[in-house]
């Protein structure tokens, strides 16, 4: 069983950062890959960022490519979302998921997703 426990949401102003945290408890060699979505009302939940545990290896998607980063430290089972230059289209639940190699962008593809922390920008 794998348990994942977002935290690092909060109120910004555009042009603003956060930096989004994510442990995951219980981790097995099966799943190598942490990815990051959002959610904002009325739409539908949308890949982010994803990358594998082993390798470090990274993905995003085109809107937040060059302005947010996924890194993570194994030692301490997290990973994180540097989010820069925010912008209020960012505005959105983000929930972190895990996911068997190989890395994916596709929701149905994650097995484990955390309760979500709500990021909003303001303009």
């Amino acid at each position: 069983q794998v348990q994942l426990v977002e935290s690092g949401g909060g109120l910004v102003q555009a042009g603003g950062s956060l930096r989004l945290s994510c442990v995951a408890s219980k981790r097995t060699f099966r799943t190598d890959i942490m990815g990051w979505f959002r959610q904002a009302p009325e739409k539908e939940r949308e890949f982010v960022a994803a990358l594998s545990w082993s390798g470090g290896t990274t993905v995003y998607s085109d809107s937040v490519k060059g302005r947010f980063t996924i890194s993570r430290d194994n030692a301490k089972n997290t990973v994180y979302l540097q989010m820069n230059s925010l912008k209020p289209e960012d505005t959105a639940v983000y929930y972190c998921a895990a996911d068997r190699w190989p890395i994916t962008t596709e929701v149905s593809d994650y097995d484990y997703w955390g309760q979500g922390t709500q990021v909003t920008v303001s303009s």
